[in-house]
């Protein structure tokens, strides 16, 4: 018998999108409260306000650290949710990466100069962004494992003997064939078209002398024996 593969695809357990949504995430939230305890929490949008391993932050920056650390690893817990993390940290960094690219004059038109520079960005900033993004696009199409569950066959029970005891009342009951006399099977062996004479059922013996009920003797009778018996 050919076991049928067709069943349900099930996404199989935890998956490599919701680990890398999750790394990111807890990445995010320890460069924000890094970020703070460098900066503190006074001149909020300053763009020359301190530096952490070479990237230029400020408050406003840490909050936006904090905000995508803590967006990660709540939607790490589902598949779907992890994906659609990555297309948000790709697009957002995609446009923080093409805004910092016009702040260092990379891109001669900056349509945005006169909001100036309230992240406090720069160029090292700028190659953070381009891995941030390709690390959102990452997550957002890597794709999900997978499995396919096939339905259990039942299991077929043995079938069980039948209970000679347990009769179908409607169902007639093959009674054993009498033992034939020896004339029937003689008669049998020489012609086994011709079918047996019926067994008589045995008449019961005459019953002892002693059994029988006594009958009134004639006079007449018994005065012909006397006579007999003296002559």
């Amino acid at each position: 018998m050919t076991h049928s593969t067709i069943g349900r695809v099930k996404v199989a357990g935890l998956q490599p999108a919701q680990v890398l949504a999750g790394l990111l995430g807890l990445a995010f939230l320890v460069a924000g409260v890094a970020g703070f305890v460098r900066t503190g929490f006074g001149d909020f949008t300053g763009d020359q306000h301190a530096m952490l391993f070479g990237f230029a932050v400020n408050p406003l920056h840490n909050v936006v650290h904090l905000a995508f650390g803590v967006l990660g690893l709540l939607m790490a817990t589902g598949s779907g949710l992890a994906r659609l993390y990555g297309w948000i940290v790709f697009l957002v960094y995609g446009v923080v990466l093409v805004w910092g690219l016009m702040l260092v004059g990379v891109v001669a038109t900056n349509p945005v100069e006169r909001i100036g520079n309230p992240l406090a960005l720069n160029v090292n900033d700028n190659w953070l962004h381009l891995g941030i993004a390709a690390v959102g696009l990452l997550i957002a199409v890597l794709p999900a494992r997978r499995k396919i569950v096939t339905p259990e066959e039942p299991e077929v029970e043995p079938v069980a003997e039948r209970d000679e005891s347990i009769r179908d009342p409607e169902m007639p009951v093959q009674r054993d064939r009498e033992p034939l006399h020896p004339h029937d099977q003689r008669i049998e062996a020489v012609d086994p078209t011709v079918s047996p004479r019926p067994t008589q059922p045995v008449e019961a013996a005459d019953p002892p002398v002693s059994a029988r009920p006594a009958q009134p003797i004639d006079p007449a009778v018994a005065e012909q024996h006397k006579a007999r018996h003296y002559r």
